[in-house]
C-alpha cells in the first residue's frame, strides 16, 4: 500500500504551523509562477525580481579567504553554492545546506524549506530533530530518501536513512532497501556518530527578519510581508491586458443573449454586459470607452513604491523613480534603507560560514580528514553606501600621521593581515615597511 504522507512515512509530527505550511506553499508558488490565469497575470515576476536583485547586490563584491588551505577549501565550496543557497533562503525562510565528505574535502547539497520538517526545536529555535526528503529517478522507479537527524542532549547525531520507490510522481510509494538505487547504496539505516557535533549536522541559512506569519521560530520568505501587494500588481496587470485586448469597443448586450442553457456558445461576459433595465430592448449597442492607461499604471506604480518600502528596497528599484518628486533626504534615506537591507542579508551569510567551517572541522575529526588548527577566515564585502573602504583608509592614515594609531594596525587591516600579536606585527613590517 502506498504512503502519501511524509509524516506518516517518518513517524514523527511536524511541528510547523498549518499557517506557516500554507505560507510556505504560496511563496514557492509565486516565485515559480509564470502561467496567467483569467484574474491574475505574474508577468513581472515581482517574487524572483526582488530575490535575484537582492543576491546580485549582496555578493556583488563578496570575498573570502583563510590561511587555512581546509578552511580554504570549505570557502571554495561554498562560494559555488552561496547564490542559490541565498535565493532558497529568500524565497522559503531558510536553506539547509548538508556537508558530504568527498575527495578529502566536503561538498554541499541544498535542501529548500518546502523538503524540510521540524520535528523538534530546542529553546533557542535551533532544530534539534529535523526530516529532509530527497527525490530522484531511477530507470521506472520514482524514488524518495527520507533522512531524519536528532541530537541528544549531550550533542550526538543520530542519522535514519528510508528510501521510498514508486511507479508515480505523486507517491511516496513503499519502501525499499537502501541498496535498491546506487547512489544510497552506502548509507546505513540508522547510524549514531561516534563524537558529539552539538547540532543536527545541517547549516541552516535563515533570513534575519522577525516570523510575521505566526510568530514561530521559522523564517520567512524576504517578500512575504509583500505577498498582498504582489497580488495587487498581478491583479491590476490582468486588468490593465484585459483593458487592452477588448480595445476601446465594448459591446453591451440585453442580459438574455448572455444566459444560453441550450448548449449553443455563451457571450463572455468580458466583452458583453448584460442590462435588465430595459427588457423591451433586445440587440447590441457597442460602447467605447478611453483606455484607462494612466490610471492602471499609476495604481501599478504606487503598489510597487509600497512594495520598496515594505521589503527595505531602494525606491525606483522596482518603480519608476521619476513619476514622483522627492527630496534629497528622502533619497538618502531609501538608499541607506537598502543598504542596511542587503547588509542583514550579508550577515546572514556570514553566519552560515561561520556554521560550515566549525561543522566541517568537527566531522573532518571524525573521518580521520586534515583537520585545520587555525580555523580563522575572513569576508570582504567590497564598499557599501554606509561603508566606504577608502574613505575608512584615509582615516586611518590620517590617525597614524596624527599618532593615534600605529601604522601596522592600518596596514593589517588595509591588507586583510593580523596585527593583534607582536610576531604579526612584525611580519607586516618586513613585508609593507621596508
Amino acid at each position: 500500500m502506498g504512503i502519501y504522507d511524509y509524516q506518516e512515512a517518518f513517524g514523527a509530527w511536524d511541528r510547523t504551523s498549518r499557517a506557516m505550511g500554507r505560507a510556505i506553499k504560496e511563496w514557492f508558488a509565486m516565485y515559480y509562477q509564470n502561467e496567467a490565469t483569467a484574474d491574475s497575470d505574474p508577468c513581472q515576476r515581482i517574487a524572483y525580481t526582488v530575490v535575484t536583485k537582492l543576491v546580485k547586490t549582496v555578493f556583488g563584491e563578496y570575498k573570502a579567504s583563510s590561511k587555512s588551505p581546509a578552511v580554504q577549501a570549505v570557502l571554495d565550496e561554498l562560494d559555488r553554492q552561496k547564490r542559490a543557497a541565498v535565493q532558497l533562503a529568500l524565497v522559503g525562510g531558510e536553506c539547509y545546506m548538508k556537508p558530504c565528505p568527498e575527495h578529502g574535502g566536503f561538498s554541499f547539497t541544498l535542501i529548500p524549506r518546502n523538503n524540510v520538517l521540524i520535528f523538534g526545536r530546542d529553546g533557542n529555535g535551533m532544530p534539534t530533530d529535523i526530516g529532509t526528503v530527497e527525490k530522484s529517478v531511477q530507470g521506472n522507479g520514482y524514488f524518495t530518501l527520507l533522512e531524519r537527524r536528532t541530537v541528544d542532549e549531550e550533542g550526538y547525531l543520530t542519522i535514519e536513512n528510508r528510501l521510498f520507490r514508486s511507479a508515480s510522481d505523486g507517491v511516496l510509494g513503499t519502501q525499499t532497501a537502501l541498496s535498491a538505487h546506487p547512489a544510497y547504496a552506502q548509507l546505513l539505516p540508522k547510524y549514531r556518530y561516534p563524537l558529539p557535533v552539538g547540532s543536527v549536522g545541517l547549516i541552516c541559512v535563515k533570513t534575519p527578519m522577525i516570523n510575521c506569519i505566526d510568530g514561530s521560530a521559522d523564517g520567512v520568505a524576504v517578500f512575504a510581508p509583500a505577498m498582498g501587494l504582489i497580488r495587487n500588481i498581478d491583479r491590476n496587470e490582468a486588468q490593465m491586458n484585459g483593458e487592452f485586448s477588448r480595445g476601446e469597443s465594448r459591446i453591451i448586450a440585453s442580459a438574455d443573449l448572455l444566459n444560453s442553457n441550450s448548449g449553443g456558445r455563451e457571450l463572455t461576459e468580458h466583452l458583453f454586459v448584460g442590462l435588465d433595465d430595459d427588457p423591451e430592448r433586445v440587440g447590441l449597442t457597442v460602447f467605447s470607452p478611453r483606455l484607462r492607461e494612466q490610471s492602471f499604471l499609476a495604481r501599478k506604480q504606487e503598489y510597487l513604491r509600497n512594495v520598496e518600502s515594505v521589503i527595505g528596497l531602494k525606491r525606483g528599484m522596482l518603480s519608476d523613480a521619476n513619476t514622483e518628486q522627492r527630496t534629497a533626504t528622502e533619497i538618502a534615506s531609501s538608499a541607506a534603507d537598502y543598504n542596511l537591507t542587503v547588509i542583514d542579508f550579508q550577515c546572514m551569510w556570514e553566519k552560515a560560514v561561520e556554521q560550515a567551517v566549525e561543522l566541517c572541522c568537527v566531522l573532518a575529526r571524525m573521518f580521520k580528514m586534515q583537520v585545520p588548527e587555525n580555523t580563522r577566515f575572513s569576508i570582504d564585502w567590497g564598499n557599501g553606501i554606509l561603508y566606504d573602504e577608502d574613505k575608512t583608509w584615509e582615516e586611518y592614515k590620517q590617525m597614524v600621521s596624527a599618532g593615534l594609531l600605529k601604522p601596522e594596525i592600518a596596514l593589517g587591516w588595509r591588507f586583510n593581515m593580523d596585527a593583534d600579536t607582536e610576531a604579526e606585527q612584525e611580519a607586516i613590517r618586513k613585508k609593507y615597511m621596508p
